[in-house]
């Protein structure tokens, strides 16, 4: 058994795991169905600090800091829903989501990163319009990626 019997838990994302001669085994099946559901291929429908007042179970949110209501202390979590009610995911290193308002990916090392749309040149005596087409471009492409937001 990989897992001593005192371990409910894996260490990573919080999957609970089942025992041998565990009661209601059906509630952890479905804790667990609904985290993976959750994290596989994590997609969220933004960033807010606000839980939303219109909600479907599959939705995700990654929760902004200092979050109210039911979010409050779940800052720089994920928060999906599932079967009505909230899961609180704890991200870990090396998780990537789509942030579906921005169209970008986010990472998480010890904490959510995104980076943000370079400015295109301005200013200087000398313009060169075909070097600031290339920086346009290569720009373009990191949005297209989904590196940098559209905005």
């Amino acid at each position: 058994m990989p897992y001593p019997l005192y371990d409910l838990r894996t260490a990573r994302h919080d999957l609970p795991l089942l025992f041998a001669g565990q009661s209601q085994k059906e509630s952890y099946v479905n804790e667990l169905a609904a985290r993976i559901d959750a994290l596989l291929h994590l997609a969220i429908e933004s960033e807010t600090a606000t839980p939303p007042a219109a909600v479907a179970d599959g939705q995700s949110w990654l929760v902004a800091a200092s979050p109210t209501g039911d979010w409050a202390g779940q800052g720089g979590k994920i928060a999906a829903r599932a079967a009505g009610n909230w899961l609180f995911l704890q991200p870990t290193a090396g998780m990537i989501l789509l942030n579906k308002a921005t169209g970008q990916q986010v990472r998480y090392l010890t904490s959510w990163q995104a980076p943000t749309k370079p400015a295109p040149p301005t200013g200087g005596t000398n313009i060169d319009t075909e070097a600031r087409a290339a920086i346009a471009a290569v720009v373009a492409a990191l949005v297209t990626a989904g590196i940098v937001p559209a905005n």
